[in-house]
């Protein structure tokens, strides 16, 4: 029996994302079960094409690799295991991050695991493998400023394993990642959730379908050259704003009004104050800001505050308020004499 394969686009943005993706190949490795015979067989990004061999009583797995042709390092992007006795399962993660390539969010955020399974039987004299699918949960923190590059993912942990008993579609909604690490807001790695058949008699306990999910860390700031209620009596001071681990997709800028802070005020933004993120992975910048007198004219209270949009929404990261008195007020007399 042969098999068609349908492939999806590749993401080798998260082979290489540091450089935006790279120059790739791409091939498909059929393992023949269950003496683990492999054929490879080259592919496009996109397209189908059949086995190139036929499929026996035990099954095959497919993998999904990618290799750049620079360094010849090569990237396992996809599995699955095809069989004509066994069930099929889809995994699919979603977010609130519309990205396409490879699900992603942040790490206060919450994401949905979609399970749909099919060829499962109520039959209970059936074997074991025709009744049910094991689900395996593990996790893999990325250590430093890791991106997941090069990592070797057969070090993840496996922190839950359940089964699948029903055809259908199972929702599995988590609010926060289990990656670990002891600050909450620095977390960065991802969590991988793949439905594996049980062993049978013809065939081999396998991966059926996984994905994956990457987890971003939340973004830290610190912004000097200013006070609280620091008065204002000549030029602006001049602002040195850091910003570590931006969202990939992402705007931070300063704005500035007059007034007491309100959450939720649209100010006028502070030139030079702008950086915008559209990569894969987070972002530093270090920016030195020496043009807030070209908004900040007028004597009286403003309030300054940084701000980030990223797909979860406009957030305000850090304000503050300072006070403008730059009028100077000259009280006279003339006299004269006659």
């Amino acid at each position: 029996m042969k098999k068609l394969l349908s492939l999806l686009t590749i993401p080798l943005l998260l082979l290489s994302p540091e450089s935006n993706g790279g120059d790739y190949v791409q091939f498909i490795r059929q393992v023949q079960m269950p003496d683990e015979l492999e054929w490879d067989m080259s592919v496009e990004k996109a397209g189908n094409a059949l086995s190139p061999l036929a499929i026996n009583p035990n099954g095959a797995r497919f993998e999904l690799w990618a290799v750049d042709s620079g360094t010849l390092a090569s990237f396992l992007l996809d599995t699955t295991y095809v069989n004509s006795y066994i069930p099929v399962a889809e995994v699919n993660i979603s977010t609130e991050d519309p990205y396409e390539i490879i699900p992603r969010t942040r790490v206060d955020r919450p994401f949905t695991v979609e399970i749909t399974l099919n060829g499962l039987t109520s039959n209970s004299d059936a074997p074991e493998a025709a009744q049910m699918v094991k689900l395996l949960r593990h996790v893999q923190a990325y250590q430093g400023k890791g991106t997941g590059k090069n990592i070797n993912r057969g070090n993840a942990t496996l922190i839950s394993e359940g089964s699948l008993s029903e055809n259908g579609d199972h929702l599995l909604e988590y609010a926060l990642t289990s990656i670990p690490g002891g600050d909450r807001e620095k977390v960065r790695g991802e969590e991988r959730f793949s439905v594996f058949s049980l062993a049978d008699v013809n065939a081999p306990e396998s991966i059926l379908d996984s994905d994956t999910v990457q987890i971003w860390p939340m973004a830290d700031f610190n912004v000097g050259g200013i006070t609280p209620n620091q008065l204002v009596d000549g030029p602006s001071p001049h602002l040195t704003v850091e910003l570590a681990d931006l969202y990939p997709d992402s705007w931070t800028y300063l704005q500035v009004y007059q007034g007491s802070p309100s959450l939720g005020t649209e100010g006028i933004l502070v030139p030079g104050s702008s950086v915008l993120v559209d990569g894969t992975i987070p972002h530093d910048e270090t920016l030195t800001v020496k043009d807030l007198d070209s908004v900040v004219r007028k004597d009286g209270s403003w309030t300054l505050e940084l701000i980030t949009v990223t797909p979860f929404g406009a957030e305000r990261l850090w304000h503050t308020t300072f006070q403008v008195k730059r009028s100077v007020r000259v009280n006279s007399a003339i006299t004269t004499v006659q």
